[in-house]
């Protein structure tokens, strides 16, 4: 039957497809009908395209992104040149660029030579055209949209969780029982009430925090706070001790609303206050960051705090570090603060790797840690200096060995062995015998290990690397007099760790 075969056209000449072309009626241009449907359509199809455009990206095998406002303007200009030679609305479709994509075209140009065949093909083969069958159309989008939308799909969107999956579900049946426009209005809501729902259930996050004063309430907001969340950050605020200290945290944050802003000033001007409630703020659009943590030593902090206590910082202070929940700090204060004087907690004799950043990985103010770096975290006789002048001078309350796991200059000393080489006599590096010839020892103290004592055996090497750091400490006990009273009076807890350059992590060894 006719009305199941394509219809295109036929014209009999160049002026005959001209005479086809229908003009546009401007007499309709006061019936709101019309911007209406020209609403609905400019909805649809800018929709369509977006969903189009980032469904082609992901086909295409070079990942390029198409930016997204040419693409509609690129359709909103050919809409209105189609309008006025009579033709349809202009949309991006995935069928066509899916099937550029897959002959091989990788520019604009596919798009360009494909309206060109088209059109050629109207105008020289129009009566061939008109043979194809409706049903070998449908066929061919059935099973491109198999190939967008395999089963495959659908198990990724249920693996992603009920929050992905459930609004995907109603989107797709909505678009195949109602329309497209319909469709993807009803997921939009859907999708809301999910994103409303989620962020009511995590508004904020409160941690516990511990600096050189005691402990810190830290509030992080979550990147939108509207005024549902306001009942739940109000309910925060209250459950707060009274002469605690709090820090607001709102660098994650995109959007808060004004109603929240204003009962945090309110909080922060006048019941903070009363309840004796220090408040420190960072992040927040238009109010200045004033951070309240105790992040500088002092004389006082220093002598208050006992050897054990200060370990129990390092411990915490790895643990904020290795979770991603480090203490605010303002460097820019620690730096004024620490201008006139030091009183440093910890003397820590580091290897120089870059990846071992003491401050960093115990999440410690400026002027807490003394930092000695030497390669393999070797105890030569200036870094004894250095020790004796922290602890016995400085009043540092514990001496941390740390050493880390693949070590280079541990590793350096292993393939040295291996291949039957003297660490004592490195050849042309003339003061590189000073590190590897300590290492050495550790190498041959190592005996848990009896076959692949090599580079090609991590375990050995990082073993050595243990190994090494107790070496230290005993070296530390046995070449300085000053350190050692200094540690059996429980003056000076001495200390080994091993970094995990992977996890962050420290591992402490011994405490004596």
């Amino acid at each position: 039957l006719p009305d199941q075969l394509v219809q295109v056209p036929v014209a009999d000449s160049l002026p005959d497809f001209a005479a086809k072309l229908a003009s546009p009626d401007f007499s309709a241009v006061t019936n709101p009908a019309v911007y209406m449907a020209a609403l609905t359509i400019a909805i649809v199809a800018s929709l369509e395209t977006l969903l189009n455009v980032e469904a082609v990206d992901k086909l295409d095998p070079c990942k390029r992104v198409t930016p997204p406002n040419r693409e509609l303007l690129a359709q909103g200009v050919g809409n209105i040149g189609s309008g006025l030679l009579g033709g349809l609305p202009i949309t991006s479709v995935v069928v066509r660029s899916s099937v550029g994509i897959a002959a091989g075209g990788q520019t604009r140009m596919t798009c360009f030579i494909h309206g060109v065949l088209l059109l050629v093909l109207i105008l020289l083969v129009p009566a061939l055209l008109n043979r194809i069958p409706l049903a070998c159309l449908a066929a061919v989008l059935m099973v491109t949209g198999f190939k967008l939308a395999k089963p495959a799909i659908f198990q990724q969107m249920w693996a992603a969780g009920r929050n992905q999956f459930t609004p995907f579900a109603v989107t797709v049946v909505a678009i195949v029982m109602t329309d497209l426009l319909i469709g993807i209005f009803v997921g939009l809501t859907t999708a809301m009430v999910f994103i409303l729902q989620s962020n009511l259930k995590v508004p904020l996050r409160k941690f516990g925090e511990k600096d050189l004063i005691g402990d810190v309430v830290r509030v992080q907001l979550s990147s939108q706070v509207s005024f549902l969340n306001r009942a739940a950050l109000l309910e925060t605020l209250n459950e707060l001790p009274d002469g605690g200290r709090l820090v607001l945290d709102a660098q994650r944050t995109v959007y808060i609303d004004s109603d929240v802003l204003d009962l945090i000033k309110e909080f922060e001007s006048e019941i903070a206050p009363v309840r004796g409630i220090e408040v420190g703020i960072l992040g927040f659009e238009g109010i200045e960051d004033r951070v309240t943590v105790g992040d500088v030593s002092t004389p006082e902090i220093q002598k208050r705090l006992t050897p054990e206590q200060v370990l129990q910082l390092l411990k915490e202070g790895n643990e904020s570090f290795a979770t991603g929940r480090r203490l605010v700090r303002d460097r820019l204060h620690e730096v004024a603060a620490t201008s006139a004087g030091e009183s440093p907690l910890v003397v820590l004799l580091a290897c120089m790797d870059s990846r071992v950043a003491t401050e960093e990985i115990f999440d410690a103010g400026l002027g807490s840690i003394f930092s000695i770096r030497v390669a393999g975290n070797i105890a030569s006789e200036q870094a004894l200096g250095s020790m004796e002048y922290g602890c016995a001078v400085a009043g540092a309350k514990v001496l941390l060995v740390l050493g880390h796991t693949r070590c280079g200059a541990v590793t350096a000393t292993v393939d040295q062995m291996s291949r039957g080489e003297d660490p004592q006599h490195p050849g042309e590096h003339e003061n590189l015998a000073a590190i590897t010839g300590p290492i050495a020892e550790a190498v041959r103290a190592e005996t848990e290990t009896t076959t692949d004592r090599n580079t090609g055996n991590q375990a050995f090497v990082e073993r050595v690397a243990v190994v090494n750091v107790r070496r230290t400490l005993d070296a530390v006990s046995a070449g300085s007099r000053t350190l050692r009273q200094l540690i059996e009076a429980g003056q000076v807890l001495l200390v080994g760790g091993i970094y995990d350059v992977a996890t962050g992590r420290v591992e402490f060894l011994d405490e004596g």
